[in-house]
């Protein structure tokens, strides 16, 4: 259940779970164009869960805030797991960067909240969030892959072209694998929002929830020079084709699809800007194949694979391996390496993957046997000396993964 939100003069106290952030944004409004506090304190010491649905647009609401001059303290909880989890978000670090550090966690089920204001820290955050899916998500098609790429990508950018945002975007991704291989990323700025958008283009629409509703549509956007308009019509297909889920938050409407249900619903208290919210099923294969088709025909983006490993000469991958993980001397830093190589394994076939250990002296026994010898296993000996070649490895690191092989191949288990 959602626990209380109160205002005590410029203190705002959240205690229970974070659910309702359009009730701590109203406050946060309150206490600054109302009341004319310029500090504002977010106490969260008793608050006991927060998701990303609500922390990413509490955040891009601050920095907005933060902008025009507003000053914010934030009591993180004092639960030390949601304490870990502001710090690891970047949640703490965007709401109060005075008092916390920007995250550096590198894990592999979570990508932290990332700001960007310009197309090129727009093209690195998604650069960044399909490289961390490629590595975490197993036996992925290559159409679902760009389906998921494309999503991102689009509703990023459409932050930049429509959004007017003084602080740009928000973008964050977590990666849910236990009983489906589901992906939910996150999308937030502090812009004019979706039906003031629109209605520049369409001075039809006379209400929130109808512009929600023409939002998802093909080809509905406020100027055609600036776009086709087919970023959230085709996010909800493909979230929809693979029984995912889409929320979308701006001014008085919020709209839900769960799979192909659809839901559009006033809200009483105003969302500033746009968020939106999208989680994709990967678990059933060739459901998003199709998912992309715009005027009845199917697209197909062009995608990370193609932009950043492959090769037109000769069908080859490179695949530099300095560029793939932090560390090679874990088992833990060699799995996301061994999903990655798989992957790129079965989505493109017709290619062979050069694997380019420059830079790297030397790796461990278990980096070997986690990355090389259990994919060799996965593979088959034929088909991985087939598809996969090492190059530019030191003597010393070809006999760690020779030894890692044989052992591995003794024991003829994988996990």
């Amino acid at each position: 259940m959602s626990g209380p939100i109160s205002r005590e003069g410029n203190k705002i106290i959240v205690a229970g779970d974070l659910i309702d952030f359009r009730k701590l944004l109203s406050h946060i409004h309150i206490a600054i164009d109302k009341s004319g506090y310029d500090d504002i304190i977010i106490d969260m010491s008793d608050c006991t869960s927060a998701f990303q649905n609500a922390m990413l647009s509490v955040c891009a609401q601050v920095l907005a805030y933060r902008e025009s001059g507003k000053d914010f303290l934030l009591k993180l909880p004092e639960k030390k797991r949601l304490h870990n989890l502001f710090i690891n978000t970047n949640w703490a670090y965007l709401i109060d960067p005075y008092r916390h550090d920007k995250s550096s966690f590198s894990g592999h089920s979570t990508i932290p909240a990332t700001q960007y204001k310009n197309s090129e820290q727009q093209q690195n955050a998604v650069n960044r969030i399909v490289n961390v899916i490629l590595g975490a998500i197993p036996d992925m098609q290559r159409s679902e892959f760009a389906a998921f790429e494309w999503s991102v990508n689009e509703l990023t950018d459409n932050v930049l072209v429509h959004s007017n945002s003084p602080v740009g975007g928000l973008v964050q991704v977590s990666i849910f694998q236990r009983a489906h291989k589901r992906v939910q990323f996150a999308v937030a700025d502090a812009g004019i929002g979706i039906p003031n958008s629109l209605r520049d283009g369409h001075p039809e629409i006379h209400s929130d929830i109808k512009a929600l509703d023409m939002a998802i549509r093909e080809g509905i956007t406020r100027d055609k020079n600036l776009g086709q308009g087919n970023g959230l019509f085709g996010s909800y297909q493909i979230c929809s084709r693979g029984n995912g889920e889409l929320g979308v938050h701006s001014g008085r409407a919020v709209l839900r699809t769960k799979g192909t249900e659809l839901s559009i619903s006033d809200e009483n208290i105003p969302y500033d800007g746009t968020f939106v919210v999208a989680t994709i099923d990967f678990s059933e294969p060739d459901l998003l194949a199709d998912a992309l088709r715009f005027k009845g025909k199917k697209y197909i983006p062009v995608d990370y694979l193609e932009t950043t490993y492959e090769r037109v000469e000769g069908n080859k991958i490179i695949f530099k391996l300095k560029e793939e993980a932090d560390s090679f001397g874990s088992r833990i830093s060699g799995k996301p390496v061994r999903t990655k190589l798989s992957n790129l394994f079965q989505m493109a076939p017709e290619c062979k993957v050069y694997i380019d250990f420059e830079g790297i002296p030397i790796i461990s026994s278990s980096f070997a046997d986690e990355a090389f010898a259990k994919l060799f296993l996965e593979a088959g000996a034929v088909e991985f000396m087939q598809k996969f070649e090492f190059v530019n490895a030191m003597e010393t690191v070809t006999q760690l993964i020779n030894r890692a092989i044989s052992q591995r191949v003794s024991s003829g288990v994988v996990d």
